[in-house]
């Protein structure tokens, strides 16, 4: 028997997957790893503004939840790289569709933004 699973209750796990995957780092790591896996370093250069602490934690909570695959080589210097695992690949689709709805309607929220910001002027 199939469990239900219902994000508007309090209670559902759901909700911890949908915490996870609107967190504000996961978007972009995601969209990040689309092509392949990084090192932390390429990874944080690429995704601007997120500091190494929060980054670390990201993919320590992606890497639990499943998303992606941390591959630690066993090389000198050490080299590890931070991959998207299948369920993380099954992403990319609404992700990309999420990012493309944001980065097209970006002219009409600003709009939207300044016309309230004008209105608590008045």
């Amino acid at each position: 028997m199939a469990v239900g699973y219902n994000v508007m209750s309090a209670t559902c796990p759901s909700r911890v997957v949908l915490h996870r995957i609107g967190a504000r780092w996961t978007v972009f790591v995601v969209n990040a790893l689309e092509d392949g896996p990084l090192r932390f370093t390429v990874l944080a250069e690429k995704i601007q503004g997120v500091t190494p602490k929060v980054l670390t934690e990201t993919l320590r909570a992606m890497e639990e939840d499943g998303l992606l695959a941390r591959v630690d080589y066993a090389e000198q210097p050490p080299r590890v790289e931070y991959g998207l695992t299948g369920l993380g690949r099954s992403l990319l689709g609404p992700l990309r569709a999420v990012r493309e709805w944001a980065e097209t309607h970006v002219p009409e929220i600003l709009e939207a933004r300044e016309r309230a910001h004008s209105a608590r002027q008045d």
